[in-house]
C-alpha cells in the first residue's frame, strides 16, 4: 500500500495517509479483479511497467474522481453571477476586450463547466440590456451577443468523465439543481434525459490535463479549481496555487472548494467574501 500511495502522489500529487487506506484498498482490489492479480505487489509492478499505464490511468480514475452538479455551492455561483461577472463584463467593456476566457479545472462529467457557460450566457444576456452594442439584425439571437466572445476550457485526468461531459446528456437525478428556466433555455427534454443544447455545448470544450504538469490553460479571466486541494500535501497545495496563479490573467479570479482556503498558502490573491459566497482575485506584484 506505500508503493501504490507514493506512485499516486509522483504521478498527480494526491496525498492518502494511513487513514485513508480502508478506501483505497478496496477500489485496488476491485482493480485486481478486472486485471486478475492475486497481490497488491503484483499489480504495483503492472502499474510501473510500460504496459502499465493505461491501469494507471484506471487506477488514478477510480480513487480521484468527485462528484460533480450542476450549481453546487449556491453562495459561491451567486457571487460569481452577480458580483464578480458584473465586474469583469464592465472592465472588458471599457478596454474594448470581448472576450471571456474561463476554466473548469477538474471538470469531472461536466456539469460545473455547463453551470459557468449558463451563468455567463445570463451575464451576458442581463449586461447587453444596458449595453447594447451594434449587431446584425436576426431572428435568431445568439447566446452569446456579438462581438463578445466565451471560450471555457473544462478539463479533467478522467478519460471517462470526460466522455460522459462531452456528451452533455443527463438523467433527472442530476438535474435537481437546475431551475426550471434554464432547463426550458438550455437543455432539450429527451425522454428521462437532458441534452445540453447545441448553442451552450459549442461554448466549452473539453481535454485532457493532469493538474501536475506544467502545461496548462494560459490568459483565463476566471478559474474554478474546487475540491482538488482536499488531498494535497501542503507542499503541493502551493506549487498547484503558484500554477494557478500564472494561469489568469490580471485581475482575475480563481474559485476553490467551500471547504478549502488559500489561508496561510499565498499572498498573491486577495479573498473576496459575500453572503457566505467566497472567491479570490489575482494580486499584481510590484517589480
Amino acid at each position: 500500500m506505500k508503493l501504490l500511495q507514493s506512485l499516486m502522489f509522483q504521478e498527480c500529487g494526491v496525498f492518502y495517509d494511513e487513514s485513508c487506506n480502508p478506501f483505497l484498498q478496496d477500489r485496488v482490489r476491485g482493480r485486481l479483479q478486472a486485471r486478475g492479480i492475486d497481490t497488491f505487489y503484483n499489480y504495483y509492478r503492472l502499474l510501473t511497467s510500460p504496459e502499465g499505464r493505461q491501469e494507471l490511468s484506471a487506477l488514478l480514475e477510480n480513487v480521484t474522481l468527485r462528484e460533480s452538479g450542476f450549481f453546487d455551492n449556491k453562495p459561491q455561483l451567486d457571487l460569481f453571477q452577480k458580483v464578480i461577472l458584473e465586474e469583469l463584463l464592465r472592465r472588458k467593456h471599457t478596454r474594448r476586450d470581448w472576450t471571456i476566457r474561463a476554466w473548469s479545472a477538474g471538470c469531472s462529467t461536466g456539469q460545473e463547466a455547463f453551470t459557468m457557460a449558463i451563468q455567463i450566457a445570463d451575464a451576458l444576456a442581463y449586461y447587453y440590456l444596458s449595453n447594447p452594442l451594434p449587431q446584425e439584425p436576426s431572428k435568431v439571437k445568439p447566446l452569446v451577443p456579438p462581438p463578445w466572445r466565451v471560450e471555457i476550457m473544462a478539463s479533467d485526468m478522467s478519460y471517462s468523465a470526460l466522455q460522459t461531459a462531452q456528451a452533455g446528456v443527463y438523467l433527472e437525478k442530476h438535474m435537481a439543481g437546475v431551475e426550471y428556466t434554464h432547463r426550458l433555455r438550455y437543455f432539450d427534454k429527451m425522454g428521462e434525459r437532458y441534452a445540453v443544447r447545441q448553442s451552450l455545448k459549442s461554448m466549452v470544450q473539453f481535454d485532457l490535463h493532469n493538474l501536475k504538469t506544467e502545461f496548462l490553460p494560459q490568459h483565463n479571466d476566471i478559474i474554478f479549481c474546487r475540491n482538488a486541494m482536499m488531498r494535497l500535501e501542503e507542499e503541493e497545495k502551493s506549487r498547484l496555487i503558484e500554477k494557478l496563479y500564472r494561469c489568469l490573467n490580471s485581475g482575475g479570479y480563481l474559485f476553490v472548494g467551500q471547504s478549502e482556503s488559500l489561508f496561510g498558502l499565498t499572498d498573491k490573491f486577495r479573498m473576496i467574501h459575500q453572503n457566505n459566497g467566497t472567491a479570490y482575485q489575482r494580486i499584481e506584484r510590484a517589480l
